[in-house]
């Protein structure tokens, strides 16, 4: 037993299959088949494995293991925005949902300021079986390097025209739709819209679904303002609306966290009410959505069907590659609260 527990420069020595092998009387394959799961074992083997186990403080180690079979039952989970809660959402259901799959996430924190083409490396050098990127698109180069490699990869709520990756996102063009039928259904005529990250694919389908909608109804865009879906940025993008000499009558913001920020103005810096002098409406449905304060009329994205489908598609990447990407939008729904006067067709 002195050899088993042998240190390192001081560090105790990490026990081996072999050695659990030797002390249970087993062969090393009966070790492994004790630490797979739903491998054939008989009661008796696997106590005497999982006390020798114990005795010798031994760990199978995953990692060596899932290479060796070509899987190592990781997925890589690329993220930006951990400070909006729609995202912090994100996390807690792709990881559960894939630890009930099996798979463990393997979560890159990307700063805003942080390119993707650090991250994704990263990512690829853990061997991942496969990477979610959210809040983001993928360069091609970055594209053809998961190909090359054979890691598929799915893009959450954001998709590139130009690009061959797989994505699944909300139908933000429809939710735009939805809420210029809803304000102008209830009467509003000077309608405005906070923009979020320029250059976005949510940004662009939500503002486009938004004044397309205008346009077919006769109506056209009061005034819009630029944010990043920070709180801060809707917070002066009301500020800029609301000090016009004729404020808008109703504001689409393009998430919750700059809604309700634009509701903090209206109420708390100007003593405007809401909705009887302003309507306002959010994407997303975040949980400070409902909050009592806040109350926020919004577009609801279906986020755990979001979730599901993403990771199918991936599995199915990487089970069955497909020689055509997959692209799939899911419906929103308008949660309907008091912070908007709202009509319907």
């Amino acid at each position: 037993m002195a050899a088993r527990n042998a240190t390192l420069n001081g560090v105790k020595r990490r026990a081996s299959s072999i050695e659990v092998a030797e002390l249970a009387g087993v062969s090393q394959a009966a070790v492994s088949r004790v630490f797979t799961p739903g491998a054939s074992v008989s009661a008796e083997m696997r106590a005497r494995v999982l006390a020798a186990a114990r005795q010798l403080g031994y760990r199978p180690n995953v990692i060596a293991r899932s290479l060796s079979q070509q899987s190592s039952r990781i997925i890589g989970l690329v993220m930006i925005r951990f400070w909006n809660p729609f995202y912090a959402r994100l996390l807690q259901e792709f990881t559960n949902r894939l630890q009930i799959l099996g798979y463990w996430v393997l979560v890159l924190n990307v700063a805003d300021d942080t390119p993707l083409e650090k991250a994704i490396p990263m990512a690829l050098q853990y061997q991942v079986d496969g990477i979610i990127v959210t809040s983001a698109t993928l360069s091609s180069g970055l594209a053809e390097e998961c190909a090359r490699v054979g890691t598929p990869v799915v893009l959450f709520n954001r998709y590139s025209l130009e690009s061959s990756v797989n994505a699944v996102c909300c139908d933000n063009v429809a939710g735009g739709r939805m809420v210029a039928d809803a304000l102008l259904s209830a009467g509003h005529s000077r309608l405005a819209y906070i923009a979020g990250e320029a250059g976005s694919s949510t940004n662009r389908d939500r503002e486009q679904g938004f004044t397309q909608r205008l346009a077919e109804r006769g109506a056209t865009l009061y005034a819009r303002e630029s944010g990043d879906y920070s709180y801060e940025s809707g917070y002066q993008a009301a500020l800029r609306l609301f000090s016009r000499e004729q404020r808008p009558d109703a504001l689409f913001c393009a998430n919750d966290l700059m809604a309700t920020a634009a509701l903090d103005v209206a109420r708390c810096e100007l003593g405007l009410r809401v909705p009887e002098d302003i309507s306002i409406i959010g994407f997303d449905d975040i949980v400070m959505a409902s909050w009592p304060k806040y109350d926020l009329t919004t577009i609801h994205q279906p986020v755990n069907r979001m979730v599901d489908a993403t990771i199918e598609v991936l599995l199915q990447a990487i089970q069955q590659p497909q020689p055509e990407r997959v692209v799939r939008f899911i419906a929103p729904t308008l949660t309907v609260r008091s912070s908007a006067r709202v009509g319907f067709l």
